[in-house]
């Protein structure tokens, strides 16, 4: 049992809890809590660690969630000095990044027409969905899209380095678990990104306070990706300028906009909603 947090290993961990550099050159990041741990896929798995307390108080579900997985017990104090979180759940791994590509993100179909499994068997055709971020800043809205995104079955998210690490322990918590299953690419140049995928003809709209369009009047049937900007400087007109439509989410009351966690998933699950139109028709 290591009971010193000066254990070359405790460092190692809280290098990477604290550190967006430490987490790129190691291409490793933290999961906490037992509910993250178990979506975990395994060939992803590196190390684990499991605070006494825990083994303790919850041994059937530490035996379950630990079967057949090597793990290092630790005091409950250095446990809680490892924690990214006021009320530690008593497990956190070690995991490998993922190394998502382009293709990855637009379903691995280049644009055309991607599949998923469907939930009663067969396949679900569904053109490419996109989220595209320019400079979000708070993790807790980065892992609340990829979240929404999953649920109005985005095929992906693109952003741009200036974007929140997306492997932030804020980021990974508010995910609850999408992060394991929404490809992803971080790229050094959205501007030729957008190009890129508007050349491969997927639709993009940018959500603009000064939108032409309200957002429900588009139609996202087809290949499209939104485009989300910083939380309070919205987009720059340049990587807004690279959109087919610019759209708004109209406003009652006193509110001029929504923040950006909420604006995305309203203009996703329009999309959704679409799209179920469109099978039921």
């Amino acid at each position: 049992m290591i009971t010193s947090t000066q254990n070359s290993r405790v460092k190692a961990v809280l290098a990477l809890r604290g550190k967006a550099r430490e987490r790129k050159k190691q291409g490793l990041f933290i999961v906490e809590g037992p509910r993250m741990f178990a979506e975990l896929p395994p060939e992803d798995l590196r190390e684990v660690y499991v605070s006494s307390e825990y083994m303790r108080q919850h041994e059937a579900e530490a035996e379950q969630l630990l079967r057949g997985k090597m793990y290092e017990e630790v005091s409950g104090e250095v446990f809680r000095a490892m924690s990214d979180t006021q009320n530690p759940q008593g497990i956190l791994a070690v995991a490998r990044q993922k190394a998502w590509t382009l293709a990855d993100v637009l379903g691995k179909s280049g644009g055309r027409e991607a599949e998923r499994p469907g939930a009663r068997g067969g396949m679900i055709h569904r053109p490419p969905l996109l989220v595209i971020l320019e400079t979000l800043q708070d993790p807790g809205n980065l892992g609340t899209i990829l979240r929404a995104g999953e649920g109005a079955g985005v095929t992906g998210v693109i952003m741009n380095e200036e974007s929140a690490d997306i492997y932030n322990p804020k980021v990974i918590r508010s995910t609850m678990g999408a992060i394991f299953r929404v490809p992803f690419l971080v790229t050094p140049d959205l501007r030729e990104t957008i190009r890129e995928i508007r050349e491969m003809g997927i639709r993009v709209y940018a959500a603009h306070l000064h939108g032409t369009a309200a957002y429900e009047e588009m139609d996202y049937r087809e290949p499209s990706g939104f485009l989300i900007g910083n939380e309070a400087a919205g987009l720059t007109e340049e990587t807004a300028a690279l959109a087919d439509a610019r759209v708004i989410i109209p406003m009652a009351g006193r509110v001029e906009s929504l923040n950006a966690a909420i604006a995305a998933s309203v203009l996703l699950f329009e999309a959704a909603r679409q799209r179920r139109d469109r099978k039921d028709g």
